[in-house]
């Protein structure tokens, strides 16, 4: 089987993706595929040109309908700013192709339901970028729970956090406008640690939230005296309820001084407890609490240990981060080639946004609020 694909978009996750598929052949032995690189879009031609040569592409173009429209691309991989998702996404749904597209997938709770909408009735796979379910850590995290490991479920504690936004000198940006973003760490950060929450304990009930804006205003360029209004969160805290009475807090912040890419989560129930972190991703620290003394936590060493056909490199090698999606892109363009479902897929990124909608009503309203449901 041969799949064709096209990327819309060259900036730095454009790039992560077009070295995926470049690289996917050499880590997975057999591909269940043959992949063809064969078109680039971008709005700017030079970049669109540097995404031709660098990524090995046949061809260029800054209209990306001329990629949804080719007969020879099976699969349009969209990564371009929040705002611009939807309109490529519903676009290449509508064309009958399958689509992989970065985080989050919309810019709000009801662009979300209509893109899903579109996708429910698109022959294509769907898959949402939450590549760090593909680290060997997390996979064995969610293995030990589908068998019981933890027992009951009372707690999931959650953070994900960067410091890059603390100099009040840095420009305003997309990601720092409302009406491009949807949102600021909520929706930069929380999808990532979000969907792993619900990857491994389910989607709360309910949601308490507070956000900060701790930087104002912005200037237009470092340095210049000319500033604008920032309307999206640098910081987001939640609590939230669980079927059951588990209890749940998840942190996202900017501010984070010190952090570099800090993301962590612990979870505890009756018979035992797991955590990880992403700046130690070659090891899960498990506690098993029916063990007798001495007991504590003990570090399963996860590493590169990924199921056939992974073939390179030795499982016992350590992992870092392109790593994670690598495995994420081989995950959908096995899904092609088997005609099974895509995961996570666009059902998924639509919860993650029923979860961000209800933590921005939250702290908005001051109250607890529930985490709408979308009907299928």
């Amino acid at each position: 089987m041969r799949i064709g694909i096209g990327l819309v978009g060259y900036g730095q996750m454009g790039k992560v993706h077009a070295y995926a598929y470049r690289a996917l052949p050499f880590y997975y032995d057999p591909l269940p595929a043959e992949l063809e690189l064969v078109g680039v879009s971008s709005r700017s031609e030079s970049s669109a040109k540097k995404g031709m040569e660098q990524g090995g592409f046949r061809f260029y173009t800054t209209d990306y309908h001329k990629l949804i429209e080719r007969d020879d691309i099976d699969l349009i991989d969209v990564c371009l700013p929040n705002w611009q998702h939807a309109e490529v996404v519903v676009a290449a749904l509508k064309a009958g192709k399958s689509v992989y597209c970065e985080k989050p997938l919309a810019q709000d709770l009801r662009q979300a339901e209509e893109i899903v909408n579109v996708a429910r009735k698109s022959p294509g796979k769907k898959q949402i970028v939450s590549e760090y379910r593909f680290l060997p850590s997390v996979m064995t995290a969610r293995e030990l729970i589908q068998k019981g490991f933890l027992g009951r479920f009372f707690h999931f504690r959650g953070v994900y956090l960067h410091s890059g936004y603390i100099d009040p000198e840095r420009q305003v940006s997309w990601r720092l406008q409302k009406s491009l973003a949807g949102g600021g760490a909520l929706f930069d950060l929380g999808p990532h640690i979000l969907d792993l929450m619900m990857h491994l304990v389910g989607i709360p009930v309910s949601i308490c939230a507070a956000t900060s804006t701790f930087i104002r205003e912005r200037p237009t360029v470092k340095g210049s005296k000319n500033k604008v209004k920032v309307d999206v969160d640098d910081a987001t805290t939640m609590l939230m309820l669980f079927a059951r009475d588990g209890l749940g807090y998840v942190e996202v912040s900017r501010f984070a001084t010190g952090s570099e890419d800090d993301l962590r989560f612990e979870i505890n129930g009756s018979r035992g407890a797991i955590s990880f972190s992403l700046m130690d991703p070659n090891w899960l620290n498990v506690f098993n609490n029916r063990e007798k003394e001495p007991r504590g936590f003990k570090k399963l060493a996860t590493v590169q240990k990924y199921p056939p056909p992974a073939a390179m490199p030795p499982p016992k090698s350590s992992i870092g981060w392109i790593r994670s999606h690598v495995a994420s892109q081989y995950s959908l363009i096995n899904s092609i080639a088997t005609n099974k479902e895509a995961s996570p897929d666009f059902e998924d990124a639509l919860k993650v946004h029923m979860i961000m909608d209800a933590a921005y009503r939250s702290a908005s309203s001051g109250r607890w609020e529930r985490v709408l449901r979308s009907g299928r």
